[in-house]
């Protein structure tokens, strides 16, 4: 693939990611909490999960090695993260939740699909084929640090979110109760804020523009879900906290 082109498809799919963000605000996907009738032919929420979810390590993992060049230590730093987050996200989680009457509509997996195929496509071949030579000079330099820094917050914030929530999987009229702890006690959904962090952490870590790309996609799905989850959490519960914010404390 010519590297110009490449560029060019990131710039582009991160212009088309501006375009969707305003629509995603306005229509909650209808999956988990905001499932609801109208969306066409469902299947069980795990599988759905690991099937939208499992591309984007597939795919790392293909054009990574598939590249130009030779992987170096930096970029296996970079591999690393990339496997563990998916292999944790497409695999061991879907894996460990409590979801065994959640359906899940076919049309939501094929657009998430999508979005996995190329992020999973572009960071792959960016560090397989596009990748300046990151020597080990790469470890001192200031935005490896700061992103490194961010990315384990980021990590530590939505593993510990993602723990609070598997915990209160319990049965009840809602399926839900509300949670408290951590993060929780400053915004709903301290799991994507957490997920949002490490991945603008990653892009600077690795000064990337697939990476900036993934990021930015990641806060254009992941907001307007956290605002879903907000709202519906002062809907159904009377005594929900009202200090608490939805996505970013203290602002949004």
């Amino acid at each position: 693939m010519n590297i110009d082109f490449f560029y060019s498809f990131t710039y582009a799919w991160i212009g088309f990611g501006l375009l969707i963000f305003p629509v995603l605000l306005k229509i909650p996907a209808p999956y988990g909490r905001h499932n609801r009738k109208g969306w066409g032919p469902t299947i069980p929420n795990r599988a759905g999960w690991i099937i939208m979810e499992l591309p984007s390590l597939i795919l790392f993992i293909l054009f990574f090695f598939s590249g130009v060049k030779m992987p170096s230590g930096i970029t296996w730093i970079f591999f690393a993260i990339w496997v563990f987050h998916y292999s944790n996200r497409s695999i061991l989680y879907p894996v460990r939740t409590k979801t065994k009457k959640k359906r899940i509509p076919v049309l939501i997996i094929l657009f998430a699909l999508i979005f996995n195929l190329v992020n999973g496509f572009i960071n792959g071949y960016y560090f397989g084929s596009v990748h300046p030579d990151y020597d080990i000079k790469w470890l001192y330099d200031p935005r490896f640090i700061a992103g490194l820094l961010v990315f384990i917050t980021g990590l530590i914030i939505n593993m510990k979110s993602d723990a609070i929530l598997l915990s209160l999987r319990k049965n009840s009229t809602l399926g839900y109760y509300i949670p408290e702890g951590g993060m929780f006690r400053y915004i709903s959904c301290p799991n994507f804020f957490g997920e949002i962090i490490e991945w603008f952490g990653f892009a600077l870590m690795s000064w990337s523009i697939a990476a900036l790309a993934f990021a930015l996609w990641t806060a254009f799905n992941l907001i307007p879900r956290a605002l879903d989850h907000h709202n519906w959490y002062k809907t159904n519960f009377e005594n929900y906290p009202s200090e608490r914010k939805a996505i970013l404390p203290f602002v949004l």
